[in-house]
């Protein structure tokens, strides 16, 4: 039953050691998701910083390059404006120039320019917009744009310093459309500071596209602020973006359909150019000894994950199979039996023993259900015995009442039909139980037949409430009390005394006290009768000890009987009997 109730609580139950592999399981497959994702994030976060400090390398390298350079060619223009063979030109009355004097001015010029490499052309233009220019006819001007006070504030504004724009900020242009870079100044005379004239001093595209293939080849872009295009790869200027403010370096990430890739955007200082470098995130950068590092880790808490699962298993699921497997073996074989497995850990021996001391408990219990069981129907056999042996002595009787009643004695006669009574009740048609009622009847012819004896000594009372006449008691509990009354309470006081019975139901309970008015007993007797098991001698007939013993165990409880005494005075003795356990409607 104990197993069987076991199995009942276990079915629908997870399995631990299932549980365990699941957890094992679902452990390794997070440490590797966490593994991926790591290599995966930390590889693309380096890969992406190593590339944008590449571009940031490379776009200020070119950035002090193209600097350096038009730092150099602003020095040209600065030595071209102080040529003498110009500054006579500049300075000569208007009716006085001629061919021949703007030639001198255009051969000093070039004469500078022998020695510099990358200048297109270099043009000058007099206040009075006579014009001076090294290439005659690669270029277009716009002489109206050059001479309107718009187009000339910048430069003017500039007081001398060289002023830098793209295609002379929309004055010129080369007829084959290629870009320059103008740099432009406004020319004083040295001595009197008299503005004379405007110096325009276009650079070649050609000078930067040299300059970026040496560094980056096809992979960069020079432009103008505006997005027209300087030098280099033309396509990538289509991602030169709209909203660049020209402040800082900026890198931006797209997918161009074969990977990803890097855009990166770099002002050159206060110029009004732009360099636009295209770059593919490639393996560079990658933390390859922080991966193999993380990949131990991810080695080492797998294998940790196995060892702790494995020694779960052998320390802790496969003891408790064990325990289990026993358990099943002693419920197949019907036995309760210890179990005797050595277990290595404190833990899982508690576990056993616990096991072991239910079964002993159990055990226990079983062997003082047996052994109350036994009691009870021994006591129930004595009693079916002193039922049996009335029925000759009833039979006698009645023989013997019909003989007085022929003879004459009808005293005699009545006392043995009062004997005969009492035997009747007694016998109560053999049953273990019988009503309230039946039971103080029992008491009454009991009485009925010492006081024939004892004559008025003996005087009894009843006071039995009706609702509880119908109350089944176990038989004769009442009349060994009656009887241990009279022998040891009444007849040793040596006066004449009474005999009281009353029953009550309270609270579903029945309360019988059976009360007399002999010489007491002391509190250690009253104590040595309830500590009483029916240790006595089993061949005694029904005497207190033994009547307070099958009202326990009828009742199935201890608190079932109360005695209280005065020396000298009384002696009551008061049962009490669930309404539960007794009563029949």
């Amino acid at each position: 039953m104990l197993f069987r109730g076991m199995n009942r609580r276990t079915e629908g139950l997870k399995s631990l050691s299932g549980s365990l592999r699941r957890l094992m399981i679902g452990i390794i497959i997070l440490v590797i998701a966490a593994f991926v994702v790591s290599i995966f994030f930390i590889g693309d976060r380096e890969r992406r910083a190593y590339e944008i400090s590449e571009s940031e390398g490379v776009l200020r390298t070119l950035t002090g390059s193209i600097e350096s350079a038009m730092t150099n060619y602003m020095e040209v223009s600065r030595l071209i404006i102080t040529d003498d063979r110009l500054v006579t030109f500049l300075r000569a009355d208007a009716d006085k120039v001629d061919m021949g004097m703007i030639n001198d001015a255009r051969f000093g010029v070039l004469d500078i320019l022998y020695v510099t490499g990358g200048v297109d052309s270099v043009a000058v233009f007099r206040d009075d917009m006579i014009m001076m220019s090294t290439d005659r006819t690669t270029y277009e001007y716009d002489h109206d744009l050059i001479e309107s006070d718009k187009w000339r504030e910048d430069i003017l504004a500039a007081k001398g310093r060289a002023v830098v724009s793209l295609n002379g900020n929309g004055a010129l242009r080369r007829k084959d459309a290629k870009p320059v870079i103008t740099i432009a100044r406004e020319i004083n005379d040295v001595l009197t500071q008299k503005r004379r004239g405007i110096l325009l001093m276009n650079i070649s595209a050609d000078v930067f596209d040299n300059m970026l293939q040496k560094l980056e080849g096809n992979e960069i872009c020079l432009a103008g602020t505006d997005g027209t295009y300087i030098a280099g790869n033309k396509d990538i200027l289509e991602f030169y973006p709209d909203d660049y403010d020209g402040t800082d370096i900026l890198h931006l990430s797209g997918d161009a359909g074969n990977g990803p890739m890097l855009t990166s955007v770099c002002r050159v200082g206060s110029l009004p150019v732009v360099l636009i470098r295209r770059s593919s995130f490639g393996t560079e950068g990658i933390p390859y000894s922080l991966m193999y590092v993380l990949l131990f880790l991810m080695l080492f808490l797998v294998l940790s994950v196995f060892y702790v699962g494995a020694f779960v298993a052998r320390s802790l699921t496969r003891p408790v199979f064990k325990l289990s497997e026993t358990m099943k073996k002693n419920k197949q074989a019907g036995k309760l039996e210890q179990i005797d497995i050595p277990m290595r850990y404190r833990e899982l021996d508690m576990l056993k023993e616990g096991y072991n001391d239910m079964i002993i408990h159990v055990d226990d219990l079983i062997t003082e259900l047996m052994d109350k069981e036994k009691s009870l129907r021994e006591a129930e056999m004595r009693v079916l015995l002193e039922q049996i042996k009335p029925h000759f002595l009833y039979n006698s009787i009645e023989t013997i009442g019909y003989l007085a009643l022929d003879a004459g004695a009808e005293n005699v006669h009545g006392a043995l039909e009062t004997l005969g009574s009492f035997y009747r009740n007694f016998l109560s048609k053999g049953g273990a139980q019988i009503p309230l009622s039946r039971e103080i009847q029992i008491v009454k012819d009991y009485l009925s037949l010492q006081k024939l004896r004892y004559g008025d000594i003996i005087k009894d009372e009843y006071d039995i409430a009706e609702n509880t006449e119908g109350f089944i008691v176990p038989k004769l509990i009442l009349q060994p009390l009656v009887e241990n009354s009279i022998y040891h309470g009444i007849r040793m006081k040596g006066e004449p005394g009474i005999i009281r019975i009353t029953s009550t139901k309270d609270k579903g309970e029945l309360h019988i006290k059976v009360e007399d008015t002999g010489i007491g007993m002391p509190q250690e007797k009253i104590d040595e009768l309830m500590r009483h098991e029916g240790k006595d001698d089993p061949s005694a007939s029904f005497g207190l000890w033994d009547t307070i013993t099958r009202i326990r165990k009828y009742c199935g409880r201890d608190d079932v009987v109360r005695i209280s005494s005065e020396l000298g005075e009384y002696t009551r003795i008061e049962l009490v009997i669930s309404d539960s356990e007794t009563e029949r409607v």
